[in-house]
């Protein structure tokens, strides 16, 4: 891309992806990387800004697994409190702030209303008490500080709410993201500064010299080439996946990281009929829950559930799709909620530190990570948040430079922008956006995705205007998206493309299978596919959201 924001003649994607695993190969580098979620992502970025020689390889798609199943929100951890985890609380508040001065586009600030009824396990006091600690820890620099509300301030912010048995309520400020869009920006941004980096690149062994871990074996599952990537310090930021990684590098079993499965739906905005976002307690057993506007839907979740499934085959059951359902009609009476409102219901897997928490209650594990070097040239993060994903990406680089023996460098990125994080005014830009374009739907959705970049997407519009086509109808997805994510964002597959550079598989009924069937042609064409190879692919997508999307029983 150039300064301008306007595509440069690049070479092909598949030039671009043998040039990378050349890289890979050819090279020794001060660290490898494992992992292409938020943590992994956010490792790359933070130790390339600080003058390392850096590769970041990723098995599936970058943010595939758990980076791409949260609740999308940059939020201080309100329900924290009640499990004592003041510090947590502090440093989420505080990271929140920074995510968004360099990322305000991804970032952005989030009212929410936390209505009250009699008899409630968080009665009125305990709420106001834990908003003005709230407020507190994040030293009164929010967007706003917390507001007591009686019943009727609530109903008039959510006038669909249950009335009877209301007492009040508030509202407190916390933010909203979109977790796929942050971990590519720092993917891209390590990319920037100078990090190769590969999706669909597995590691199927881990090298050494001695007792020491020298990098990994890593395959090509585009392509089947294998590549040895040689590294003075190996990162295992694997999520969920961890204990697989330590298992190449460890004899016998090995038991880091217990999953706790959390599920969320999608529904229309319109039948449930929130107006913005509320903070809700699950009146089936009193887990703090999340209505969360997204566009024309509205996300309810999560659930939180110890589950021992392999990371790759966790997935939504009916019992619940049927709790989350249940809890929101609780709420919004008038709404009754039917499974055949679901539009998509998910799961990930919350990489937990094992022996966090009690036997049957993951809410009471400690979303604080573990940063522990497991063998000499081999470093294993586990547990953290979305939200604190770059503070403790600071701190595993400053493990990693005394593991290597490097000239230590401070760490940067709570200073510089993300990738198109330079833009000023979100809003501004907006307005600007929507005057060049003619489109208020699709500029507030350009900006929110590529920040500043938004030009290099509307470019490819200008040159073909065939390229302003929307990828699914009524949603506000262009196929200039598509070929930007290819020549830019490094997109290898439809479900690279339709599940996570853009959301249409979150937000059509089919999951995307339609779409992929207008656009996989020039997708195609643009990913240099044979008429096999095209067929392969729409086969490869089925079988993605198939997986990601079926409710099991």
């Amino acid at each position: 891309m150039s300064l301008a924001g306007v595509p440069t003649l690049l070479p092909s994607p598949k030039l671009q992806r043998q040039r990378a695993f050349t890289a890979l190969g050819a090279e020794l580098f001060d660290v490898l990387v494992i992992g292409g979620g938020i943590t992994g992502a956010g490792v790359a970025r933070d130790a390339a800004l600080r003058g390392l020689r850096v590769a970041l390889v990723e098995q599936d798609d970058f943010a595939s697994g758990t980076s791409s199943r949260s609740s999308r929100l940059i939020h201080g951890g309100v329900r924290y409190l009640e499990h004592g985890q003041i510090h947590m609380v502090f440093e989420s508040s505080r990271e929140r702030r920074t995510l968004q001065r360099i990322a305000p586009h991804l970032v952005r600030p989030l009212a929410f209303t936390w209505p009250v009824y009699r008899g409630s396990r968080v009665p009125r006091w305990k709420l106001e008490i834990g908003l003005a600690l709230y407020d507190l820890l994040a030293l009164f620099r929010n967007v706003g500080r917390h507001r007591r509300l009686d019943a009727r301030g609530v109903i008039a912010r959510e006038p669909g709410l249950r009335q009877p048995g209301l007492v009040g309520g508030a509202q407190y400020w916390d933010a909203a993201t979109d977790d796929v869009r942050l971990t590519l920006a720092n993917v891209l941004s390590a990319q920037r500064a100078g990090a190769v980096v590969a999706n669909h690149a597995r590691v199927e062994a881990l090298l050494r010299d001695g007792d020491h871990i020298s990098g990994a074996r890593v395959v090509d599952v585009i392509a089947g080439r294998a590549v040895e990537v040689r590294a003075r310090v190996t990162v295992n930021a694997t999520g969920p996946w961890s204990d697989r990684v330590e298992v190449l590098a460890h004899e016998g079993s090995v038991a880091g990281v217990r999953g706790s499965k959390g599920v969320h739906v999608s529904v229309p905005r319109s039948r449930l009929g929130n107006v913005a976002a509320l903070t809700l307690v699950a009146p089936q057993d009193g887990r703090v829950m999340f209505v969360l506007p997204a566009g024309a839907f509205t996300i309810i979740g999560t659930t939180d559930t110890f589950d021992d499934v392999p990371p790759e085959d966790v997935r939504a059951a009916e019992p619940d799709v049927a709790y989350l359902l249940a809890a929101a009609n609780h709420y919004f009476p008038d709404a009754q909620l039917a499974r055949a409102d679901v539009v998509s219901a998910w799961a990930g897997l919350r990489p937990l530190a094992a022996g966090q928490g009690s036997a049957g209650d993951p809410g009471s594990a400690s979303r604080e990570h573990s940063i522990a070097t497991t063998m000499p040239g081999l470093v294993r993060v586990t547990g953290g948040k979305l939200t604190t994903y770059r503070a403790m990406a600071e701190e595993i680089v400053d493990v990693v430079q005394r593991e290597g023996g490097f000239r230590r460098a401070e760490c940067s990125t709570a200073l510089l922008p993300l990738e198109g994080g330079d833009l000023g005014n979100v809003t501004e830009t907006i307005m600007e956006v929507t005057r060049t374009i003619g489109d208020p739907v699709v500029a507030e959705q350009l900006v929110h995705a590529y920040g500043s970049a938004w030009r290099a997407v509307w470019a490819l519009v200008a040159e073909d205007a065939s390229l302003g086509t929307r990828v699914a109808p009524d949603r506000p997805y262009l196929l200039a998206e598509l070929q930007h994510g290819v020549t830019e964002e490094l997109a290898r597959t439809l479900g690279d493309l339709l599940i996570r550079r853009t959301p249409v598989a979150f937000e059509t009924a089919d999951h995307g299978r339609t779409a992929a069937r207008n656009v996989g042609g020039r997708v195609g064409t643009w990913l240099g596919w044979s008429e096999d190879e095209t067929a392969g692919a729409l086969a490869a997508y089925d079988a993605e959201v198939a997986r990601l999307f079926t409710v099991g029983a």
